[in-house]
């Protein structure tokens, strides 16, 4: 199942028995899915829900909690929408309904973001708007760089009410236009992960939490096996180059050469892309990384030295420029 789905099944069947965050989901459900409508001159409210379990909680909190009665009407999916929909309704009672939920104000007008006593209210009452937006209109994305948890919002003042629902719950959720749409975005993983357990998703958290570690766990090995391909790369770059000067160093010398840098120097370009270490356990006897290093290094010394004194390129002449680079 899709995180959202999930999280939405999941919250859809988590008991509520306070009254209070009955009201604050119910009325956050119905400002982030629904609206106002006029009919044959009454009120009517109308509340789209992507999953029937959404869709059944809600009427029954309205009747319980209201004593209204509402009806789902089934929508059957088409075009770019895949899947039904869920329309909760409330025709008789629904401008009774509206007044109590605080989707109009006291002079009957409608109010644009949440109520102020909802608002106010508790950090319980605060949980249950962000659940009721999340049943509204609330997607959770796979862990990972580009992970969010977003609501999409009727209007900038309802995003601004979450917003400041979420501080309350002491996380940080941003406002903002997207082509025109208000949503509110939480991005940071641990932030997700805390208001996940806020709403009551404990059990999708779970899943997600052990995606997030899975891909962070991938992302360090890709990491550090990119770091190792590198570090291997311009080992065997710097191996190549020094084997270039060696060359270049015995054609110098000549004869001229001392026989023990001359054994450390056949070595070098015999096996150009080994490492140092790899020459001292090749020679004969072996010897440590450091000596033949420094051989190699006296080597290359000597030929400069003679090459300057002839007027001639130096061991230097003949290498790749990429090598030269690093």
């Amino acid at each position: 199942m899709a995180l959202t789905a999930s999280v939405k099944d999941e919250l859809a069947r988590l008991d509520i028995k306070k009254s209070s965050e009955r009201k604050a989901e119910v009325s956050a459900t119905l400002r982030f899915a629904g609206g106002l409508h006029i009919i044959s001159g009454r009120i009517v409210i109308e509340a789209e829900l992507d999953l029937a379990a959404s869709a059944r909680r809600i009427r029954q909190y309205i009747a319980e909690v209201y004593g209204h009665q509402a009806e789902i009407i089934v929508v059957s999916g088409g075009g770019l929408r895949r899947g039904s929909r869920y329309v909760v309704r409330v025709v008789r009672e629904g401008e009774a309904l509206a007044r109590q939920t605080g989707l109009l104000d006291g002079r009957g007008r409608p109010v644009r973001g949440l109520p102020s006593v909802i608002v106010n209210g508790s950090t319980a009452d605060a949980e249950a708007v962000w659940r009721g937006a999340f049943l509204a209109h609330g997607s959770l994305t796979e862990p990972g760089r580009s992970s969010a948890l977003e609501i999409t919002c009727p209007g900038p003042e309802a995003a601004l009410a979450l917003v400041g629902s979420a501080r309350r719950l002491g996380i940080v959720a941003k406002a903002r236009e997207v082509r025109g749409v208000d949503r509110v975005v939480i991005r940071d993983g641990d932030s997700i992960a805390a208001l996940l357990t806020r709403m009551g998703a404990h059990e999708t958290l779970l899943a997600w939490e052990e995606r997030r570690m899975r891909k962070e766990v991938r992302a360090t090995a890709n990491r550090l096996a990119n770091f190792d391909d590198a570090n291997l790369r311009r080992s065997a770059q710097a191996a190549v180059a020094a084997g270039a000067r060696v060359e270049r160093a015995l054609e110098i010398l000549g004869d001229d050469v001392p026989e023990h840098l001359r054994y450390a120097g056949m070595l070098r370009v015999a096996h150009k892309q080994a490492s140092l270490d790899e020459l001292g356990r090749l020679a004969e006897p072996p010897m440590t990384k450091d000596a033949i290093a420094g051989r190699i290094r006296r080597l290359l010394a000597m030929a400069d030295k003679r090459a300057s004194e002839l007027g001639i390129a130096s061991t230097e002449e003949g290498v790749a420029a990429e090598f030269m680079d690093n």
